[in-house]
């Protein structure tokens, strides 16, 4: 179907079209938001600031670009996120947490709402040790945040925190219309809003001896569209045989169908496991630049120089991500599990004995396919420094992390939107 007529579809069905306009009514709300700048900060050092600080700049990425403006929602959904991934990790420590996590969509709502709970110390945490780190890294980032009284700090810590949560709402609002999830949406959103500066940057700086690297450039961009494109559908099929029973005068079972195993099953979460720790030794660096200690600023400006090494950076992301990789699949995705209920059910693979020896075919299955996916993950995410050292640029207009999740929220968008109207094409008939 072409794209016209696929947008023409969704546009007559009313309950869809409502609901995708209140989705952009919440992103607009989160825009605005993102504009809205805490009291007292100096926008124009802040800029500066910004434009020296590469860390910033990653850290802007996840939270939707509300930090560039140090806006109420600065922090962006990075508290909520990351205490999603401590959940998650604790499930597999903690019995009590692993069996209400079984227990269906009642669980699932267990969970969540200890995700939120967790999220407020998180985000007051991650407030002070920005505004912290802010004040005590540089003279330039002492001026963006200025002079803080006990007042103003809790001011500015419930502020922060309130805006965490307020757009932890609008994600939860924006989920619950089933077109797209509301944490992966703004910050889709806030990647999309920031192209036209940087395409204005671009332009303000284009010469005509570039032309060659633009188009070069922009063939890299498409050829990584496609790529992400194809890893994040591709899967492996395994065949699955239930078994036929009897019951009563009927036959049941005995159909033919597959289990399907994504080469990409972590998503975006290992590059953000790996940037939440390689960026860690530098912020830390910061703060011990300006203490009296010699032997501290000393290690902590040979810390901050090997991380701005390039070649010494893109290596340890590339690792990191790859490991995390196989980490995070290894929380998500139970073989054992898989197993046991495919056992339960009466299913079967083809040539494969059930139980154990299944579990352990599906381990080996997923490792091997995991392989190709950490590769990917790991070149999409070095992908702006190699660009930058080959062609002598720092302002790239997107980054491979960016170009992932962008297209990544967009396959995951119609996907849903897809699904909801195939749901009303059946209740027509």
């Amino acid at each position: 179907m072409a794209f016209t007529d696929r947008a023409r579809q969704i546009w007559a069905d009313e309950e869809l079209r409502k609901k995708i306009l209140f989705v952009l009514l919440m992103l607009v709300i989160f825009r605005l938001a993102a504009h809205i700048p805490i009291p007292g900060i100096d926008a124009g050092a802040l800029r500066q600031y910004f434009a020296q600080n590469q860390v910033l700049g990653i850290l802007n990425l996840f939270s939707g670009g509300g930090l560039e403006n140090f806006s109420i929602v600065a922090l962006g959904v990075g508290p909520y996120i990351t205490a999603s991934i401590i959940l998650q990790l604790l499930q597999m420590v903690v019995p009590r947490l692993e069996d209400i996590s079984k227990e269906g969509e009642r669980g699932q709502r267990t969970i969540n709402q200890y995700t939120r709970y967790l999220s407020v110390p998180l985000s007051v945490m991650q407030a002070y040790g920005l505004i912290t780190i802010l004040r005590q890294s540089s003279p330039l980032g002492s001026a963006v945040v200025g002079s803080f009284t006990l007042s103003t700090w809790v001011l500015t810590l419930t502020t922060l925190t309130a805006g965490t949560l307020f757009l932890m709402w609008i994600g939860e609002l924006i989920s619950e219309k089933k077109v797209g999830n509301g944490i992966s949406l703004m910050i889709f959103a806030g990647i999309i809003a920031g192209l036209p500066q940087a395409v204005q940057r671009a332009a303000a700086t284009y010469t005509s001896d570039q032309l060659l690297s633009v188009i070069l450039l922009v063939a890299i961009a498409v050829v990584t569209v496609a790529a992400i494109v194809y890893i994040t559908q591709a899967q492996r099929n395994i065949p699955v045989t239930y078994a036929r029973q009897i019951r009563g005068a009927h036959t049941v079972g005995g159909a033919v169908t597959h289990l399907p195993m994504r080469v990409n099953q972590a998503g975006v979460i290992p590059i953000i496991f790996a940037i939440s720790i390689i960026l860690f030794p530098p912020l830390i660096a910061q703060f011990f630049l300006r203490v009296e200690s010699a032997w501290l600023r000393d290690a902590a400006n040979m810390v901050i120089r090997v991380f701005q090494n390039q070649t010494f950076y893109g290596i340890l992301y590339f690792v990191l991500v790859f490991a995390f990789t196989y980490f995070y699949t290894a929380v998500v995705f139970h073989p054992d599990k898989v197993a046991e209920n495919l056992q339960k059910q009466g299913g079967f693979i083809p040539g494969i004995r059930p139980g154990k020896e299944t579990a352990t075919y599906l381990s080996q299955v997923s490792n091997r396919i995991m392989l190709a996916g950490a590769l990917f993950l790991g070149v999409i995410a070095v992908l702006p420094v190699a660009l930058q050292s080959a062609f002598q640029t720092t302002s790239l207009i997107i980054g491979g992390t960016s170009i992932l999740i962008v297209v990544s929220v967009v396959i995951e968008m119609m996907q849903q939107i897809n699904a909801q109207l195939v749901m009303r094409d059946y209740e027509s008939i």
